[in-house]
């Protein structure tokens, strides 16, 4: 079964509300420039609520390695997410699992995929949009994501994944999480919680 992680998390409340759900990750955002962003501060807060076996992401954007670790040693994170610039090499330096996130509008996007071999544990694919690092809300062509498969690097399927599409991206791509925010969403970094349930009972239903 696809693995799901819920992004964008900012209370504990929705915390506890996805992890009851059956979620198997939730994402903390450390980009300020983010509509989601949580402060250290807040995140080490919410983690410490968390059962044991819910994986805790965070998520970054040209952060430096210290600053990443800082964050990492704080809030006790299991696997470090990075949606800027971040080269093989920086990646490599991490003390923790890497998501290496690429962004999707055209075949070329999938070709820098091949230099984090060996490197990244998943490639995350979002839609390529101006002057965003990620949560778009919007659907990129998975062409290019069956093309990316080719690399053999577990593949982690973002941008505007519902409940209407979760059925159709399992059956083109079959990746092996999705990522999700904005669809599961009251407002920006305020989740629904009947809007989690459906989504997570439609990846069961599959």
């Amino acid at each position: 079964m696809v693995k799901i992680k819920i992004c964008g998390i900012t209370n504990a409340q929705d915390a506890l509300d996805a992890v009851s759900l059956g979620t198997d990750a939730i994402g903390f955002i450390f980009a300020k420039e983010s509509q989601r962003y949580i402060t250290p501060e807040q995140a080490e807060t919410i983690a410490m609520f968390l059962p044991p076996f819910v994986s805790v992401v965070g998520v970054f954007v040209n952060s430096t390695k210290d600053e990443i670790d800082e964050i990492v040693a704080r809030c006790k994170l299991d696997v470090i997410q990075l949606h800027g610039n971040e080269s093989p090499e920086f990646c490599k330096s991490m003390n923790r699992r890497v998501i290496k996130a690429f962004h999707m509008a055209q075949e070329t996007d999938v070709l820098p995929i091949a230099q984090y071999q060996g490197i990244i544990s998943a490639a995350l694919l979002d839609t390529k949009v101006h002057s965003m690092s990620g949560g778009t809300g919007k659907v990129f062509d998975w062409g290019l994501a069956i093309q990316a498969q080719s690399y053999e690097i577990p593949l982690i399927l973002a941008g505007g994944i519902s409940t209407q599409n979760i059925k159709k991206a399992q059956q083109l791509v079959n990746p092996y999480a999705v990522d999700l925010s904005s669809s599961v969403e009251a407002s920006p970094g305020k989740k629904d919680y009947n809007k989690m349930r459906e989504f997570i009972d439609a990846v069961r239903n599959i």
